[in-house]
């Protein structure tokens, strides 16, 4: 049913993706899908990294990690942005056509007061691209 799973990371908040991480890894088992782990950063020096290319190396490190712990095929998707806040939802959507993904399984936030006007970046995908989108909160 999935071959190809995108799961976006902020590589910032892994402690928060536990829950995200084991559902994407138990659907890449159950169905025979490669997960594509997806991280957007900035051009610029941040917390995680000084360049893109120190950012693209702890995703791939992190991708690595998780075909450990999942126990399925990993590959990584880093997107170097020039405005994050503003460009995320585009850029995760170019990534889902770009990578070939059929699934995207990505964390999430209960929603509150914003959410009424501005929409997650999940819900973004939900509208606008062609692949199935699961929210995970917890």
């Amino acid at each position: 049913m999935f071959k190809k799973i995108l799961s976006p990371v902020d590589l910032a908040h892994v402690d928060k993706l536990n829950k995200a991480l084991a559902v994407t890894g138990e659907l890449a088992r159950t169905y025979g899908a490669e997960v594509c782990f997806v991280g957007v950063t900035g051009s610029t020096p941040s917390e995680l990294a000084r360049t893109p290319e120190e950012y693209r190396k702890q995703l791939e490190s992190f991708a690595a990690e998780q075909r450990t712990t999942l126990g399925v095929p990993t590959s990584s998707h880093a997107i170097v942005s020039h405005d994050p806040a503003v460009q995320m939802n585009q850029e995760l959507e170019d990534a889902v056509t770009e990578i070939g993904a059929d699934l995207v399984v990505m964390a999430t936030h209960p929603p509150g007061v914003s959410d009424y006007f501005w929409s997650g970046h999940g819900a973004h995908l939900a509208a606008h691209s062609a692949a199935s989108v699961m929210l995970i909160r917890g």
